[in-house]
């Protein structure tokens, strides 16, 4: 297993762990989870041997096979498929060893080679790596494309193709799903879920962890504190404890009040001076609570736009693609819809059919090659681009950034205006002032989200906007759509924010965009069911994506809807997960009666058989009466979903 002991671990002048103490059983499957800049991939360094710990101490077996995704982006005239096989170890020292028996012609040496070559799966290694690869989206053409035929984020993909294919026996992923599109998504939760060994792994999509994760291990001010549960099981719990501690430093400060009230009014009094005293020191003596400082606490908004023009834009028969010195080469064709004033749609489709196309097309990015496109009139444009990120200005600060953006619409906003603003986005002190270039990821899509704010937008064009994202920023962002007044057209693989924003979803795909006839749940199985081979449950409809919405009293219909949803998800979460905490129960509870029903068959004294019924009747009691709650909460559960459906 893995331990932490009373560890402590510095990078720089930041202390990332103080004495922390946490341990990971093997086979255990942990999401590890905490704020940017926590710590956690100094963690993950840490278990690599690329850091040291300061004090304390941590172990694992000393034969587990390590496996990870490399950050770094490969350059190589490899081919994709060779490169992924390079990830077994395994196999690579097998074939190592028998190139060296043939070189010498060693026939023991070789029998034994093969003997291992087969245990490692050699003869179907290559399959395996292709069907990893088509998993995550490669084309059949493209398996024995070089490596540096592919774009960065395929080039990623092609790094955790790589970590998978190595038998590990502690898997470490950091942010894996980044560079994934949904389908890519799905599949990759399948083979994680079927994935025997030890996982660690870092991610801000909450419906991943909640898939993969069966621990949670949350690093917050230096310490580990070990969940049992996924996600949603931790929420449950933190908050659990927060009340619980938030109550009782309110009781503390109470007592406090208290006895200074007391000191303050006897101390100058001889007669009280004694029990003034003694409360002054039963002060120092007292361990203090410390208050719940939600510093997770962000949120920010969209201003209402100046104007809603409906419909916002329409394409007809248009094609969509690109031109370059090579020709023009079209990735949709046909292309007729309506984005209309209110809508929140979702743009679902693996990588490459055209959903960053369509998007670039309707920001303007790109021409169209065919067709119309009409804009209404006052359209005013948000475009979050997954490539944004990139063409800040590494040298100038946010204040810098934001007076360039307010020259262009607002030119009268003085400077103190412009770092109040950004005092929103939790850009404050000195950071206003920084190069952008030193600022994280997440910093950085914070500011483009005050850049795209500031703008007023009637129309947000949002492609991947959460990769570089917090969960906590990720749930500020869905609470701000869900209160903009505007139109969403929305690009991402995060399915807790598709789910909590958008009302209809639209496909890419085969060169075509369309109506999606279900919900996310019904896109996910089609998707599974496409990559087993199976006939799509859920059929794509020929309507062209449209949709007729009142712009009149739009937005407080989504309030209303927003509001529902987020009444469900806090009056279901706490039911749900006390109801798998009862599967569990009474999964164990089964399982002791089991036993003890198997010691019947034992020769037992008079006294022996007393007990043994006694312990068996009161686990019947157990199990019925956890049996009985799991029945009241699930109708509950039923209910609260029928009366918020």
């Amino acid at each position: 297993m893995l331990t932490f002991k009373n560890t402590v671990l510095r990078r720089g002048t930041k202390v990332v762990l103080s004495q922390a103490n946490a341990t990971i059983q093997i086979g255990e499957k942990v999401g590890l989870i905490g704020r940017n800049g926590a710590g956690k991939s100094s963690l993950f360094a840490l278990i690599t041997g690329q850091l040291q710990e300061d004090q304390g101490e941590w172990s694992m077996p000393d034969t587990w096979q390590i496996s990870q995704v490399e950050q770094h982006i490969p350059e190589t005239d490899q081919g994709a498929t060779d490169f992924v096989l390079e990830g077994d170890l395994r196999l690579n020292r097998v074939l190592a060893e028998l190139k060296e028996a043939e070189s010498k012609d060693d026939g023991e040496a070789m029998a034994l080679a093969y003997a291992a070559l087969d245990d490692a799966g050699g003869h179907h290694a290559r399959s395996r790596a292709q069907a990893m690869l088509l998993g995550l989206g490669f084309k059949t053409h493209e398996l024995d494309n070089p490596v540096n035929s592919f774009s960065g984020g395929w080039r990623m993909r092609l790094q955790l193709s790589r970590a998978l294919m190595c038998p590990a026996d502690l898997m470490l992923l950091d942010e894996p799903t980044n560079h994934l599109d949904l389908d890519a998504l799905v599949w990759l939760e399948d083979w994680l879920k079927r994935y025997e060994g030890t996982m660690l792994v870092i991610s801000h999509d909450r419906d991943f962890l909640d898939a993969v994760t069966r621990v949670t291990l949350h690093l917050e001010n230096a310490q580990l504190t070990r969940y049992g549960g996924n996600y949603s099981a931790f929420e449950v719990l933190l908050a659990q404890q927060q009340a619980l501690q938030q109550s009782a430093y309110e009781k503390q400060q109470d007592r406090v009040a208290h006895l200074q009230r007391f000191i303050d009014r006897f101390k100058a009094k001889a007669s009280k001076a004694k029990q003034a005293q003694s409360r002054v020191k039963a002060l120092e003596r007292m361990q203090r609570v410390d208050a719940i400082l939600d510093a997770a606490d962000f949120q920010f908004e969209f201003k209402p736009p100046e104007s809603l023009p409906n419909p916002m834009l329409s394409l007809q028969n248009a094609s969509l693609g690109y031109v370059s010195d090579q020709g023009a080469t079209a990735i949709l064709k046909g292309v007729g819809l309506s984005v209309l004033a209110g809508q929140r749609i979702g743009i679902l489709g693996a990588n490459g059919q055209g959903k960053s196309t369509l998007v670039k097309t309707i920001a303007g990015d790109l021409k169209l090659m065919a067709g119309d496109m009409v804009e209404g009139k006052g359209l005013r444009i948000g475009y979050f681009a997954q490539q944004e990120l990139d063409v800040l200005k590494p040298d100038d600060s946010p204040l810098q950034h934001m007076i360039d953006l307010a020259r262009k619409f607002s030119p009268h906003a003085r400077e103190q205006e412009l770092r109040n603003f950004l005092g929103g986005f939790r850009f404050i002190d000195g950071m206003v002032g920084q190069a952008v270039g030193t600022l994280s990821g997440g910093e950085k899509a914070r500011l483009v989200l005050a850049m795209l704010v500031w703008q007023r937008p009637n129309l947000l064009l949002l492609d991947e906007p959460t990769n570089h994202l917090d969960l906590v920023t990720r749930e500020s962002l869905g609470m701000a759509l869900n209160g903009f007044d505007g139109t969403v057209l929305l690009v991402s693989h995060d399915r807790s924010l598709l789910r909590s924003v958008c009302d209809e979803f639209w496909v890419v795909s085969q060169g075509r965009v369309q109506s999606f006839t279900g919900d996310l749940d019904d896109y996910q199985r089609m998707v599974a069911d496409q990559s087993a081979g199976k006939k799509p449950p859920v059929e794509i409809t020929n309507k062209a994506p449209s949709a007729q919405v009142n712009p009149q009293g739009s937005r407080q219909a989504r309030q209303r809807q927003a509001q529902m949803r987020q009444d469900k998800s806090v009056l279901l979460k706490p039911l749900k997960a006390e109801l798998q905490q009862l599967e569990k129960t009474m999964q164990g509870h089964q399982s002791e009666w089991s036993s003890l029903e198997a010691k019947l068959l034992m020769p037992l004294s008079g006294p022996e058989m007393s007990e043994l019924g006694r312990k068996m009747k009161l686990q019947r009691q157990q199990m019925d009466a956890a049996e009985e709650r799991w029945l009241v909460l699930s109708e509950q559960l039923d209910a609260i979903t029928k009366e918020l459906a």
